[in-house]
């Protein structure tokens, strides 16, 4: 059965160098093995988003929430505003149940203008998705104005880096799959 992934990035347009970058990994993580793949950008929730309850939402970002919350594995990505995420790109994680990303396998992705915005990964998604208990991979990919390019990534090392973080994220569901199948194998004794 292919393992279903949601990829969400924090974008309010399309294209989107944060979009591609998710893609990225999406890809090479399906190279690696089945999947099911949702992509989602913040775009696709729709206006009227700034509201203060999950039962206010309205459906199109109430269907995001929900397949994040579903997903066997995320791969997250958000563009940098002023050192960190994007607030409607958090406003809309802070509906996500926080019981449902405990365990859950997750790349970490960003886009930002230049060199000093690479640690926002670091600094802000990775304590963010620590909140919720999710089992973030080691290696997170980041990629500056220069690196992506006409709709694909264009430096050699985010590369590298996107394939080291989608083997990661494939070895992690492979954990979890062989975590969940040993109670029942005993079970079945």
């Amino acid at each position: 059965m292919p393992t279903r992934i949601v990829a969400f990035s924090g974008n309010t347009r399309r294209p989107s160098r944060t979009r591609t970058l998710v893609e990225a990994v999406a890809s090479e993580v399906a190279r690696l093995r089945p999947i099911e793949l949702k992509i989602y950008d913040l775009v696709d929730a729709g206006t009227g988003i700034a509201v203060e309850s999950r039962s206010a939402l309205p459906l199109p970002a109430a269907r995001i929430v929900e397949a994040i919350e579903g997903a066997d594995a995320l791969i997250i990505g958000s563009p940098v505003y002023k050192g960190s995420y994007s607030g409607l790109f958090k406003h809309l994680i802070d509906f996500v149940g926080p019981e449902a990303l405990i365990g859950k396998p997750v790349v970490l992705t960003a886009t930002g203008g230049g060199p000093r915005h690479a640690l926002v990964v670091e600094y802000s998604l990775r304590p963010l998705f620590g909140f919720f208990s999710a089992q973030t991979v080691p290696t997170s990919v980041y990629a500056g104005d220069t690196e992506i390019a006409d709709g694909r990534v264009a430096d050699e090392l985010v590369r590298a880096r996107v394939a080291q973080a989608a083997g990661e994220l494939a070895r992690l569901i492979d954990a979890a799959a062989l975590s969940e199948a040993l109670p029942r194998a005993a079970a079945a004794r």
